[in-house]
C-alpha cells in the first residue's frame, strides 16, 4: 500500500502533529468516585501483591515468571480487556498500567474473581514505566482509546508521540505487534501520521477492513459500548521489524 508522507489514508489531517517536547500528562483525571468497602479492601492488600514497582528496573520475565509470552496495556480503564486477555491466555503475562485510581480497583476486582495469577498491575503513568524496561521484553502492546486530547493546542498531551513510537519500538520483541485503537478522527490522523513515520515499526493493513473491522481477538470495552468518539473505532496494528 503506497501512500505519500504524512497523508492519512482515513481522512484528510487538519494539521501536522506536533512531536511531544516536555512531560506533559497525557491522561485527565486519576480518581472519581470513593471506593466501594471491597474495592478499597482489594487495592489495599491484593494490589501490593501484584504491583509493579515503582523504582528501578520494571523486567516482566522477573515479575510474572515462566510464561510463554509478555505483554503491557497502557490505559486498561475498567479493566475488561486487559483481564479477558489474561483470563484467556494464562500462559502469557500481562502488565497494566492504568492512571485512574477507580479503573485499577475494578481491574483487581476482576483477577480476584477469575483467580488470575499472571497480572500485574501500577496505578501511574506507562511513559514512566516503559523507560525502566529493557529492550525487547515484551511480545505486544496494547494502546486502546486512550485519552484523545482532541483540541489542536492539546496534541502535545497526546500519548502517541515520536518519543513514545521509539519507545514502543524498543520495547517489542522483533515480530512483536502494537496495536492502537481509537474512535476518534483526529486521534486515529495523529497516531497513524507518527506511528508510520517510525522506520522500526510497519503498519500491517493492506485494505480497509484491516483497520475498520475489530481483530478477530479484540474484546470489547465498556468504554466502547458507550459510543463517545466521532467515528467508528478503528484499529491500527503495527510490526516490530
Amino acid at each position: 500500500m503506497v501512500v505519500s508522507p504524512g497523508k492519512s489514508l482515513i481522512w484528510s489531517m487538519t494539521s501536522n502533529p506536533s512531536p511531544e517536547t516536555s512531560p506533559l500528562r497525557s491522561f485527565g483525571r486519576t480518581k472519581g468516585r470513593p471506593l466501594s468497602d471491597r474495592k478499597q479492601a482489594l487495592v489495599d492488600d491484593l494490589l501490593p501483591r501484584l504491583a509493579i514497582p515503582r523504582e528501578g528496573k520494571v523486567d516482566p520475565a522477573a515479575l510474572v515468571p515462566g510464561k510463554s509470552a509478555y505483554i503491557l496495556e497502557i490505559g486498561f480503564g475498567g479493566g475488561e480487556h486487559l483481564t479477558g486477555q489474561a483470563a484467556r491466555n494464562r500462559d502469557a503475562g500481562y502488565l497494566g498500567v492504568e492512571p485512574f485510581l477507580n479503573g485499577v480497583a475494578k481491574a483487581l476486582g476482576q483477577i480476584d474473581d477469575a483467580g488470575l495469577e499472571n497480572v500485574r498491575l501500577l496505578e501511574g503513568d506507562a511513559r514512566e514505566v516503559m523507560a525502566r524496561m529493557p529492550d525487547g521484553c515484551l511480545d505486544r502492546i496494547y494502546l486502546l482509546f486512550p485519552d484523545p486530547w482532541p483540541k489542536a493546542r492539546h496534541a502535545k498531551r497526546r500519548l502517541v508521540q515520536e518519543e513514545t513510537a521509539a519507545e514502543f519500538a524498543r520495547l517489542l520483541k522483533p515480530g512483536g505487534h502494537l496495536r492502537v485503537a481509537t474512535d476518534v478522527k483526529s486521534y486515529a490522523d495523529h497516531a497513524l501520521f507518527v506511528l508510520r513515520n517510525n522506520p522500526d515499526l510497519t503498519w500491517l493493513a493492506q485494505e480497509a477492513d484491516d483497520w475498520r473491522t475489530p481483530p478477530a481477538d479484540h474484546l470489547t470495552t465498556r468504554y466502547e459500548t458507550k459510543q463517545l468518539g466521532n467515528c467508528a473505532p478503528v484499529f491500527f496494528e503495527f510490526e516490530r521489524q
